[in-house]
């Protein structure tokens, strides 16, 4: 006999043993999203690894043919080959897909949707599996993207001539693999042993890098223009294009950046202008006495935080900000924030 539709409430989590799928599972968890179920994916290597989801012991299952029944959202978090070989099928299932990885929109077959700017920037539809337009494929952005729209959009009511941002990626956004090379070029390093360049093909400990070695896919340069052009895509003339640059950094979580923007006249607006119109999408910008937010102080924050923002001391018209989020939570809150939002709009 067929499942009835209130049956039809599992979510299962496509990637789960990555580092954004464990951290889905957690803020799934943390939020109380209404689900009867949670199932953890992934591929063959990982599948029958001992975890728990909600408090209960449960094991990593290999994606079948079958592991999307009665599936209400699947998200992806793992590889993009994981996303390229099975979104499809999780629609088929009839799963609402919310991919976390940018695979599907490089393709135009998803709605790119950050949630905090949906009052100013909102989402602007894509087209569906195999054109059909009732079977919509949601993508949620990355946290260089969600970072960088947001300053764009708070500081583009404002009238910003420029804005420029230096992106600084932690290690963690190449995943596990990421943070094993970086600790192990740390402990080799400081014992004068031969250090292991797998990922990186290059020192990445203790050093700032503008370019990987030739080998390391995908490239920060690559990496620098899917960031551009998804941010680019996202804003799509409704607020000002940001320069983007990317420095990175010898660090473990915590996406760190430093933005300047110019405006068309002298003196630029007030911090305080400007600080409201961050806050009203939900950046949290430290008061008068607060330290500055540092890649440790935002570890398990789901905001965008930012430091006091500071005049420049040259040009009049400029000011600069310093911010960080928690790379993996940020993201991952978008993606369950999109599904919220979704169900939301079922009952409403």
């Amino acid at each position: 006999m067929p499942a009835g539709p209130k049956d039809f409430s599992r979510v299962a989590i496509v990637g789960a043993s990555s580092l954004r799928g464990k951290e889905l599972k957690v803020v799934l968890e943390e939020r109380n999203f209404p689900t009867s179920e949670i199932i953890l994916l992934d591929t063959s290597v990982m599948a029958g690894t001992l975890t728990e989801a909600a408090g209960e012991p449960t094991f990593i299952r290999a994606l079948e043919a079958d592991s999307f029944e009665r599936v209400r959202f699947a998200f992806f978090a793992g590889s993009p080959s994981d996303t390229e070989h099975n979104w499809a099928a999780a629609q088929r299932a009839g799963a609402t897909v919310i991919d976390l990885t940018g695979v599907l929109p490089a393709t135009g077959k998803a709605t790119a949707w950050i949630p905090s700017l949906a009052p100013m920037l909102p989402p602007k539809p894509g087209s569906g599996a195999n054109g059909a337009p009732h079977k919509i494929a949601y993508s949620s952005a990355a946290s260089p993207v969600i970072i960088a729209c947001t300053i764009a959009a708070g500081l583009g009511t404002l009238s910003p001539r420029t804005i420029a941002l230096t992106l600084y990626p932690p290690v963690s956004e190449r995943d596990q693999l990421g943070i094993d090379e970086l600790e192990t070029q740390t402990t080799n390093l400081l014992a004068f042993r031969p250090i292991a360049q797998t990922i990186f093909d290059t020192q990445v400990a203790f050093n700032l890098l503008s370019s990987y070695g030739e080998e390391s896919k995908p490239s920060l340069e690559s990496i620098r223009a899917a960031i551009a052009r998804d941010v680019a895509q996202y804003l799509a003339g409704r607020a000002p294009v940001p320069a983007i640059q990317l420095v990175q950094t010898p660090v473990f979580y915590g996406y760190a950046f430093s933005a300047y923007a110019e405006f068309t006249a002298a003196p630029s607006p007030s911090p305080e202008q400007l600080a409201d119109a961050l806050k009203n999408l939900g950046v949290k910008i430290a008061g008068a006495g607060d330290p500055a937010p540092t890649n440790i102080s935002v570890a398990g924050e789901s905001e965008i935080q930012l430091a006091r923002i500071e005049a420049d001391p040259n040009v009049a018209a400029g000011v600069w900000l310093w911010g960080v989020a928690d790379n993996l939570r940020l993201a991952t809150t978008n993606a369950v924030r999109i599904a919220e939002e979704l169900l939301a709009k079922s009952v409403a």
